[in-house]
């Protein structure tokens, strides 16, 4: 498997284990929590004694959001943005924001990033939050998304800083898991 730089892979995302060298998942990627990343399917395993296998590629800074499942023998283009729950069972071009199962294109990437940017200038909008919000912080910020969503400002830029967010490959990092494992593999002490 291939493993880019700057990525966030939560603990609770599956990646195909039997056929991870079939995956590649570039730089400056995020995943949500609990996604799925096939690189085979045998539900016709018992009928047919064959199971299908494919490429996953994600290309550099794609956003993949929570509890999305991606299929075997799909490319996600780069700095495409796919909504939580998506089921990813074809490819997607490249500079989209898409949802659904299966996903599909419901806007490019600048369209999506012009409405939240225009959201942003009429607000509400909060410095980095982070879980050491006063109880008079939290209050304000439940009371100002009442009538609809805020926008949380500069937790890029701090986690760019090493000032926390989510822990993500480190900038300098790239590797191929395969060969990983194979080093360790080989440097386990005999019991």
């Amino acid at each position: 498997m291939r493993l880019g730089a700057d990525v966030w892979l939560p603990g609770s995302t599956w990646i195909d284990p039997d056929y991870c060298f079939l995956i590649s998942i570039g730089d400056h990627c995020g995943f949500g929590e609990e996604c799925l990343i096939l690189a085979h399917d045998a539900q016709m395993d018992e009928f047919l004694d064959a199971a299908r296998i494919g490429r996953v590629t994600i290309h550099e800074s794609c956003h993949i959001g929570a509890r999305t499942v991606i299929l075997p023998g799909v490319e996600i283009g780069p700095r495409t943005v796919i909504g939580a729950g998506s089921v990813v069972s074809r490819s997607l071009p490249p500079d989209s924001v898409c949802a659904g199962n299966p996903a599909r294109v419901l806007c490019s990437l600048d369209e999506y990033l012009s409405k939240h940017r225009n959201k942003v200038q009429i607000g509400p909008t909060f410095s980095c939050v982070t879980s050491q919000l006063s109880l008079e912080d939290r209050s304000h910020i439940r009371q100002a998304v009442q009538q609809g969503s805020g926008y949380v400002l500069g937790g890029r830029t701090a986690e760019l800083k090493g000032e926390g967010g989510t822990p993500r490959t480190p900038m300098s990092f790239s590797i191929g898991l395969e060969s990983a494992s194979a080093q360790i593999s080989s440097s386990k002490v005999p019991s």
